[in-house]
């Protein structure tokens, strides 16, 4: 018998005062089994961190969700489609082969990458060269401690507050805060 996605519940409170955006998302995140609490709180992250571009990119008319991730590989982490269906953004974390950009940036307007594991540095190494062409993507680098953090903060049920400024996240929750300073890369 297969092993079933596990669940999880999150009220996100979004104020992104960058780009004047503030709302509240009621979001589901099913974490595949063979996905970590890590993986699963970063898709949360990237969320926060793009949820702008909902009125941004289609003026509050789409819809940001996550998508299948680990359980079909031709679906984002997350993204963003406009009502007539068209991708607006798509956003992977982790490392991601060179292939699959290049074919998420001919079906979506901007394709983002966090990369966030210890090793991300070589995956970056040895990919940049074949990325530079994808003027579509942009790369950012999310420290391991801070993703390692992030995973302690997973739970069946949660309420975090993300506020956005001056390019720095800063997250709460009954857990504490952290204040996340991505790099970029691309």
């Amino acid at each position: 018998m297969a092993i079933k996605s596990t669940i999880f519940k999150v009220t996100l409170s979004v104020a992104d005062i960058d780009h004047a955006y503030y709302a509240d998302h009621s979001l589901t995140l099913a974490r595949h089994p063979s996905e970590t609490d890590e993986r699963m709180m970063m898709r949360l992250l990237a969320l926060s961190f793009n949820a702008h571009l909902l009125n941004d990119l289609c003026q509050g008319d789409g819809q940001l969700v996550f998508g299948a991730g680990l359980s079909d590989p031709d679906e984002p982490d997350v993204w963003l489609k406009d009502f007539t269906g068209q991708t607006r953004l798509w956003v992977e974390v982790g490392q991601p082969e060179e292939k699959p950009l290049s074919r998420a940036c001919s079906k979506s307007d901007k394709v983002v990458v966090y990369a966030y594991h210890h090793a991300a540095e070589v995956w970056w190494k040895g990919i940049q060269n074949k990325l530079t062409r994808m003027d579509k993507l942009s790369v950012y680098r999310v420290p391991s401690d801070i993703s390692q953090e992030l995973a302690r903060w997973a739970e069946r049920s949660m309420q975090i507050q993300a506020t956005i400024q001056d390019g720095h996240l800063m997250l709460s929750s009954h857990q504490g805060t952290i204040e996340v300073t991505c790099e970029r890369w691309k």
